[in-house]
């Protein structure tokens, strides 16, 4: 039988619903990200940000789709959800009674309010430190005041919130992890002021296309490894033991893996280290202190001492975010419960220790992987003098935003299929046909 071509997502009707339910949210976030904050000159602000690239205002510029830079309504973007939830996630690793309503069907729902919560609180602290912020830059406020930072906390902290429940709408009634999608498209909107510099460039001689050229391959090949660390997963072979189902019933033995993800700290220790390594250089920029100015000198980009820290951390935020995210113990004990065992090992404390070597000796390949990541815009702008910064944070969050997003979409059209041949598949019982 000859298996039905894989339909179009437009003509199953649930799948185009999801789809352009997922657009129309998106275009109503990026529109919000174009409505200046009342009583603030935007102008200002991006005069301001323009040299900002390396420091902490920069990267948060970067997770908001350049919000921040023009004082929008969404300037908060979906960072303060971020921040709650990663509090709660650590907190799981720190305290048992955490830990324990995270496994409960209950229990995640009482947590995911508690990071509602938390979310607003830290939305309405960040949006009057933007406040304050805002009236500090020259220009950039027509009527700095009490009024105003009420006016600006109020405003951005709605704005944060509708994000929020946005990026909750889009996981629910759309396609795909509505806050990974959110931060997706925050970042490629910059793809495109980056594609008219470039031309500018070319236009003007600053590049020319050869090393236009040289350029393209690069990132194409980093993108095509990106994709495939992404996807690469060390598989550790699991059996399960015949059973007597009764009656003389034997259930035979099945043979499966436990996939343990080349980067299961994903590009959380890339965002932890690169918090850490633009404090210097964030905090000289806005204090007088001789002392704190040359250390800031010292950990500016393309100096050794900033590729020795910046290695170190994300090596060991790699191997601390792993530890908070898997836990071998759990996974041992729920694997003899079910009576699977992995050959060769015994069950219980055994079977967590290999596993836990496993992926200790995984997470090195890993984290070199996204410390040269990391690197590689550096290295690009300084030997290239390319008008873009290419790698690093914003190149994994894309390329696992969509992997993710197709094979969600893929998974759609897939079971529409089956459910298709379900239906007009039929079976002959004793001569006639019988319609399933």
């Amino acid at each position: 039988m000859t298996t039905p071509a894989i339909p179009n997502p437009f003509k199953i009707p649930e799948l185009k619903e999801k789809i352009l339910f997922t657009l129309l949210c998106l275009v109503l976030y990026r529109l919000g990200a174009h409505i200046t904050v009342p009583g603030v000159n935007a102008q200002a602000t991006i005069d301001f940000f323009r040299n900002q690239s390396g420091t902490l205002f920069g990267v948060y510029n970067l997770f908001v789709g350049g919000g921040l830079a023009r004082a929008t309504v969404f300037a908060l973007g979906i960072m303060p959800y971020i921040s709650a939830s990663i509090f709660f996630q650590i907190m799981g690793a720190v305290f048992p009674t955490i830990e324990r309503l995270q496994k409960e069907e209950e229990g995640r729902k009482k947590i995911n309010q508690w990071t509602r919560y938390l979310t607003i609180a830290l939305a309405i602290l960040q949006a009057w430190g933007v406040a304050v912020f805002l009236e500090g830059l020259q220009g950039a406020v027509a009527g700095p005041g009490f009024g105003f930072r009420l006016l600006t906390a109020f405003t951005l902290t709605t704005g944060a919130v509708f994000i929020m429940w946005l990026g909750e709408q889009i996981t629910e009634r759309g396609l795909g992890n509505g806050m990974s999608l959110l931060i997706f498209f925050s970042i490629i909107e910059s793809f495109f002021p980056a594609v008219i510099q470039t031309f500018e460039f070319l236009r003007t001689g600053a590049m020319t296309v050869a090393k236009l050229v040289l350029v393209l391959a690069v990132m194409l090949a980093v993108t095509a490894v990106t994709v495939a660390i992404i996807l690469a997963a060390r598989r550790i072979p699991i059996q399960i033991p015949r059973k007597v189902m009764g009656r003389g019933r034997i259930r035979e033995g099945q043979k499966s893996f436990i996939p343990l993800r080349l980067l299961t700290a994903n590009v959380m220790p890339i965002v932890f280290a690169q918090s850490i390594i633009i404090v210097p250089g964030t905090m000289a920029q806005f204090t007088n202190v001789s002392a704190l100015r040359n250390l800031a000198e010292y950990f500016q980009q393309g100096t050794w001492l900033y590729y020795a820290l910046y290695t170190a951390l994300i090596v060991f935020f790699t191997y601390f975010y792993t530890a908070i995210v898997f836990n071998p113990v759990d996974l041992s004990e729920n694997l003899k419960k079910q009576g699977a065992f992995i050959p060769g090992v015994k069950p219980g404390a055994r079977t967590s220790e290999y596993i836990d070597h496993v992926l200790s000796r995984i997470t090195m390949p890993g984290a070199m992987f996204l410390t040269a990541v990391a690197i590689l815009p550096i290295i690009l702008l300084d030997a290239f003098n390319v008008p873009f910064a290419f790698g690093g944070t914003s190149l994994l969050i894309v390329v696992g935003v969509a992997l993710d997003t197709v094979q969600q979409l893929q998974q759609h059209m897939i079971l529409r299929q089956y459910d298709s041949f379900m239906k007009q598949g039929r079976i002959r019982f004793r001569g006639r046909q019988r319609l399933m």
